[in-house]
């Protein structure tokens, strides 16, 4: 008989049909009931044996082990459950280990338990949740961007260029280490290396869809970028992946309501389809609040910000009237800031924050940085005073998390990029490609990026971004 999913017999009205359901045990009591659970949805399914089961049976199951069963969907003799299943047959699929299985807890183990054990963590409640909100979130995004037109585009993992000037990235090399070729001055000669020059993991594909932008005129990026900064922080991650739409024709306001609408339409989605989930992360959040000082605990539950947020616009507001809100805050008078607050100094975390939760109470997004804080290709403002450059830049602060998106217009004047990359010693000619862009057809466009993890941490409510993603990758760490 063919498999028949845990989640689609409890969405069934019906009762009084056969079924094989095959999945993991989450508890087996009193020698005859089963929770059993595949992975379809977060609650189990009750399956009922014969009291007369065969004991050599009956000691193969245990939690974790995986098991097929073949029985009759009746109406439930028990609370908590609408229906469940009378096993007429029973199967070992695979046994588990008791003794030696690490979730076989009585306590519940501890999220930095788990990170230990990333490659079994997906069997617990909370990562079954979190994964299959991630799994949403990934759809919604193709289907808002396929809905509006946009073209989806692969861009390179390998590359020659560094979209942020940043230089922290890895490279990519088949050289020998032990005796790599060297030129005259004995650098590294990369003329021997596999693509004839050197080579990195991308930190964006934001260059490259600018470049599909000008003909297609809509278009979006979404897959893994690398960081190679060491940072051993909550968001954080050296392997993340990315969302870049790059539209043409939009301007820096165009791009902030194309990115409001779409985190909106993210939460919306996992809201919709994900509800039952949300739910349990929002109860295990409340629980966690607890443990916190009560000065320390959030305002809203996690169902409660994600509604909110769907509710309320966005608040716009410049980077000098954030600098100004800053400055006059009670927390800088009270000096509570760690990081000290001026013009032309990026904003920290807990400035961002502050914004966020403390002021504004909602998501707020800062536009027109100071040009000497932001990547090259963002279009600088026109009528800045001396001293006071800003450009058409744009960051998405999130309650809880901080820069959720960044983005800009970008600079289509020739002239103006040619003299930004120069100032920041960035080699025209190893960018022509992009420079042509600007000399055959040039026409003003818009586009941000938005980290994907980021984005489930906050719908999920998670406080480390290493939870949010199946195997994290961090200094120090490339386990599984």
């Amino acid at each position: 008989m063919t498999r028949t999913k845990i989640k689609d017999i409890l969405q069934n009205e019906s009762v009084d049909y056969a079924v094989t359901v095959k999945g993991w045990v989450r508890s087996f009591r009193n020698n005859q009931f089963i929770a059993l659970n595949d992975g379809s949805s977060l609650d189990n399914i009750q399956a009922v044996i014969a009291l007369d089961t065969d004991e050599s049976v009956l000691k193969k199951i245990s939690n974790g082990a995986a098991i097929s069963v073949q029985g009759t969907v009746i109406a439930s003799q028990g609370k908590g459950q609408r229906v469940e299943i009378k096993a007429d047959a029973l199967e070992i699929l695979g046994e588990c280990a008791g003794d030696e299985y690490p979730l076989q807890l009585k306590n519940r183990p501890s999220l930095e338990f788990l990170r230990e054990k990333a490659h079994l963590r997906f069997r617990t409640n909370t990562f079954g949740a979190i994964f299959r909100v991630r799994h949403s979130l990934a759809f919604a995004i193709h289907e808002f961007f396929h809905k509006r037109g946009f073209v989806y585009l692969h861009t390179p993992i390998i590359t020659a260029s560094d979209a942020e000037g940043a230089g922290e990235m890895f490279r990519v090399t088949n050289l020998s280490f032990d005796n790599p070729p060297r030129n005259e001055d004995n650098t590294i000669d990369f003329r021997e290396d596999f693509f004839g020059r050197s080579t990195n993991l991308t930190v964006s594909g934001q260059l490259e869809a600018e470049l599909a932008a000008m003909a297609l005129s809509e278009v979006y990026t979404f897959g893994p970028t690398f960081r190679a900064e060491n940072s051993n922080t909550t968001r954080h991650l050296a392997e993340f992946w990315m969302v870049e739409p790059e539209v043409a024709f939009n301007t820096l306001k165009e791009n902030m309501d194309l990115a409001e609408d779409f985190i909106k339409y993210l939460i919306r989605f996992a809201l919709e389809h994900n509800r039952a989930d949300l739910e349990f992360l929002a109860n295990r959040l409340v629980e966690e609040e607890k443990q916190k000082p009560q000065n320390e605990r959030s305002e809203m539950g996690l169902i409660e910000k994600l509604e909110f947020v769907l509710q309320h616009d966005f608040e716009r507001i410049t980077y000098t009237e954030a600098i100004d809100i800053l400055l006059q805050s009670p927390a800088n008078k009270k000096k509570k800031f760690e990081y000290e607050i001026s013009w032309g100094t990026d904003l920290q975390s807990e400035h961002e924050r502050y914004l966020v939760e403390k002021h504004f109470k909602k998501p707020v997004i800062v536009t027109n940085y100071p040009k000497n804080i932001k990547s090259f290709y963002m279009r600088e403002d026109d009528g800045c005073a001396a001293g006071k450059e800003t450009v058409a830049a744009m960051d998405i602060l999130a309650p809880g998390i901080g820069e959720i998106v960044g983005g800009s217009q970008r600079e289509e004047r020739l002239d103006k990029l040619q003299e930004r990359m120069k100032e920041m010693h960035i080699p025209a000619e190893e960018m022509y490609w992009y420079l042509d862009t600007r000399r055959f057809g040039t026409a003003p466009h818009a586009g941000f990026g938005l980290g994907f993890e980021r984005m489930v941490l906050f719908v999920t409510g998670m406080t480390n971004i290493r939870d949010v993603i199946p195997f994290p990758r961090t200094p120090k760490n490339a386990d599984f």
